[in-house]
């Protein structure tokens, strides 16, 4: 089902100042989230929960030190599940590098990358907010030529506050 990028397999899309957001729900959890070019059209949530997590995400929009409080499908292997957990507690408006979340976890930086890029719920696991050392990364594990990844990295950091230099 990742990565399926048609609007009927969404239960929602959010425009976004940088696209869009595809929301994928069942079960009252969150399935996935997935960042969208423009070219996606904005859709409504097709029941309550899809609802929910639209609302919060917009309010994320307007504040970017909103706490998202949505149930997550358990998904993921026990060590990206430690990846995640600790990006989670990165404060809005600050980063950790690779290097730093693999000494906290005692792993390596191309692993906490390679599980950083794996997060099928960005933004509310902010992933973002893990750069490289010396500039500003990869983003979801996408090498697309036209930026469109590292351009809603780029947008999300400056929006919680975070200066972040031009590769």
């Amino acid at each position: 089902m990742r990565n399926i990028h048609t609007p009927s397999h969404f239960s929602a899309i959010v425009c976004a100042p940088f696209g869009a957001i595809g929301i994928r729900t069942a079960m009252n959890q969150v399935q996935e989230l997935v960042y969208l070019p423009a070219s996606f059209q904005e859709q409504a949530a097709q029941e309550p929960f899809s609802a929910l997590v639209v609302q919060q995400i917009e309010t994320y929009f307007i504040n970017p030190n909103v706490h998202f409080n949505l149930p997550l499908v358990n998904i993921g292997t026990p060590f990206q599940n430690r990846v995640w957990q600790a990006i989670s507690a990165i404060p809005c408006g600050e980063v950790r590098t690779y290097g730093q979340i693999a000494k906290q976890i005692q792993s390596a930086p191309r692993a906490v990358g390679q599980a950083c890029g794996a997060n099928w719920f960005p933004l509310i696991i902010p992933c973002h907010r893990v750069t490289a050392s010396r500039e500003l990364g990869g983003f979801s594990n996408h090498d697309d030529a036209d930026g469109f990844h590292v351009g809603v990295k780029r947008w999300l950091l400056a929006h919680e506050g975070v200066a972040i230099a031009p590769n």
